[in-house]
Formats: C-alpha cells, sequence, structure tokens
C-alpha cells in the first residue's frame, strides 16, 4: 500500500511539472538579474571604485591602454567570475548530497569534503613545492574524495546508520582532524602563510588560469549532475520507492559522489574553505521550486553564484580598505542556519 502511495506521488509530481516549471524559470530569471547586477558591482568596486561606465566599456570595448581597462580586465572580471563559478559548483555539490544522502544537513564542509581538500592542498604546498594549478586541482580532488569516503566509512560501521545528527558529529570530527593535521604540516615545514589563505577562503587574486580550471570541472560535473537529476529525485523519495522503479542506486550514488568530489575539489583549489553554500541554497531552492531535481540543479547554479558574489563585495566593504574572509561571512549566515536545521531534526527523531 505504501508501495502504491510513493509512486502515486511520483505521478503528480509529474502532473505538476508544468505549474512548477513556470515558477522555476522565474526563480531563473530573477536569480540572473541579481547576479548580472551583483557582477557589476562586483567589478566597480575596490580600492579604486570605477563607474559602471567604464565597468561597460572595458568589458564591451576594452582598450588595452587604459588603467582602469586593465585593473577590470586582469583583476576584477577574474575575481567576479571565480565567486560566481565557486557558488555555482559549491551550490549544485550540497544538493546532490542532500538528494543522495536524504539528509538536510549533507553540505561539503560538514561532511569533511572542503577540510580534505584543504588537507591534500596543504600537503601540496609541504611536499611538491611549485606544484602547478593543474596539479593543485588534482590533489584537492583527492583530498575531497578522502574526506566524503571517511564519513561515510564512519557512518557505515555505526549503529543505525548516518543519521543526520550522526552526520553533523562525524563530519565535524574528521573536519577537525584534518584541520589539526594540516595546522601541523603547515607549521612543520613552514607553508602556514600559504594554508592559511585555504582556511580563510577567498577569490581575491584569482587568475584567468584558475577560471579557466573552474569553467572545465564545472562543465564535467554540472553536466553528470543533470545526467543524474532525474535518478536524485527518485532516490530523494527514499531508496525502496528507487529500486521498485528500476533505478540503479548504487549507480547513482556512486556517479553523484564523483559530481561532489569534482565540483567541490575544484571549489576548493580556488577559492579555499568556503563553507555552508550548499547547505543554504539548496534547502531555499527547494522551498522555491519544489523537490525535482531537474529544477533544483539549475536554480541552486544561479542562487549560488548570487550568495558568493554579494558575499565577496561584502567581504571588501565591511572592513575596508581590509578584506574580510569570505568564509567567514557566509558562515555568520550558515551556522545560524545550521542550528535550526539540526534542531529541526532533533524534534522529527
Amino acid at each position: 500500500m505504501s508501495h502504491m502511495k510513493n509512486k502515486q506521488m511520483i505521478l503528480d509530481e509529474e502532473i505538476q511539472w508544468t505549474s512548477r516549471s513556470l515558477g522555476a524559470v522565474i526563480v531563473l530569471v530573477a536569480g540572473l538579474c541579481f547576479l548580472c547586477f551583483g557582477a557589476m558591482l562586483s567589478i566597480s568596486l575596490g580600492a579604486a571604485d570605477i563607474h559602471l561606465r567604464t565597468v561597460w566599456d572595458a568589458i564591451f570595448h576594452f582598450q588595452p591602454n587604459e588603467t582602469s581597462h586593465q585593473i577590470i580586465h586582469d583583476l576584477r572580471l577574474p575575481r567576479t567570475a571565480a565567486a560566481a563559478l565557486v557558488g555555482a559548483l559549491l551550490a549544485v555539490s550540497g544538493a546532490i548530497m542532500q538528494g543522495m544522502t536524504r539528509n538536510p544537513l549533507a553540505e561539503p564542509s560538514i561532511m569533511g569534503i572542503t577540510s580534505g581538500s584543504a588537507f591534500a592542498i596543504s600537503i601540496a604546498f609541504a611536499f611538491f613545492p611549485g606544484l602547478s594549478a593543474i596539479g593543485l586541482v588534482l590533489w584537492s580532488f583527492a583530498g575531497a574524495g578522502l574526506g566524503a569516503s571517511t564519513v561515510l566509512g564512519i557512518g557505515m560501521f555505526s549503529r543505525g546508520g548516518l543519521t543526520p545528527v550522526k552526520l553533523a558529529l562525524a563530519g565535524t570530527a574528521v573536519s577537525y582532524f584534518f584541520t589539526g593535521i594540516s595546522t601541523a604540516i603547515a607549521l612543520r615545514f613552514d607553508v602556514a602563510q600559504d594554508v592559511s589563505f585555504w582556511y580563510a577562503g577567498g577569490v581575491a587574486g584569482v587568475k584567468w588560469s584558475g577560471v579557466q580550471l573552474l569553467v572545465i570541472a564545472g562543465a564535467v560535473g554540472i553536466t553528470l549532475a543533470f545526467i543524474i537529476a532525474r535518478s536524485v529525485t527518485v532516490l530523494s523519495l527514499g531508496d525502496d520507492l528507487a529500486k521498485g522503479l528500476g533505478q540503479y542506486t548504487s549507480a547513482v550514488k556512486l556517479v553523484g559522489m564523483l559530481v561532489v568530489v569534482v565540483l567541490t575539489g575544484a571549489a576548493v583549489s580556488i577559492a579555499g574553505t568556503i563553507a555552508f553554500i550548499g547547505l543554504i541554497i539548496p534547502h531555499i531552492t527547494r522551498f522555491l521550486v519544489g523537490v525535482d531535481y531537474r529544477w533544483i540543479i539549475p536554480c541552486s547554479m544561479v542562487l549560488g553564484a548570487v550568495l558568493l558574489v554579494f558575499a565577496d563585495i561584502a567581504a571588501r566593504l565591511v572592513n575596508a580598505p581590509f578584506e574580510t574572509p569570505v568564509g567567514a561571512l557566509t558562515s555568520l549566515i550558515g551556522v545560524p542556519f545550521f542550528f535550526y536545521l539540526a534542531r529541526r531534526e532533533r524534534r522529527g527523531l
């Protein structure tokens, strides 16, 4: 009886596809408008404020002899593009994790994935100095996979499985473990300054080469995310239902974890550990567009990009002329949101 009821839920979702599509399109269009506005502000604001008209001219009528055009093209455009891409990748990563695990607290930083990436990068700084940007990305991928497998491994051997509270505890413990080892490595091999940048999180100083790496990794990861989007929607309703509908749940989860590792690893390799975007944005997106991951993924991309672009703007203005770490600002929003979700889940137990 319960199985038939779940099937009816899937049919109802299909019937409501058209109406929800309209709402999702509105979210996408509004999000893109906010993103364009935020990008223009991000490019114009800085140590030297630049008029929006100059920003427009530099983008569409670039003059290499103009100092302001050089600042925009070489410094501010790649920084803004990196902020948008990192926010998008982290948001999609969190959405996929929450859909696969049916866990509202799942997020790359809580699952130990971002700290695993930063741990691997600290090893690369200490033992392989002068490593190329691509090399750092590969190390970041490996660290992300290590962090995810460690937390999931703990969950497999825990009684009752990996509940939301256990996920938070295991992820926190693993994150502190990797952070502690990274700090010891940084002090022992005199790379503390390099490592501290990754833990602070930010997109200041990102070059076009970093943006290109984000685009490549994002294209691979998000393409895979779209391929499994429908399967993740079914999986989010329960493993038994997914298997009953002929889904290969193990394959979907494997591809989903690959997506998370690729997207998070790329983001951390460029911007460091920026937490809670993957927690906040998927919840907001589901509230706005429903539970269909064919819409959650693109809407999360746009809203995640909007959040990090505006967070990066705030990082420059809060303590001007000094910059506040972007990771600190996202944590100010994310920590209360996390406690709210944890308290709600505890009441549901």
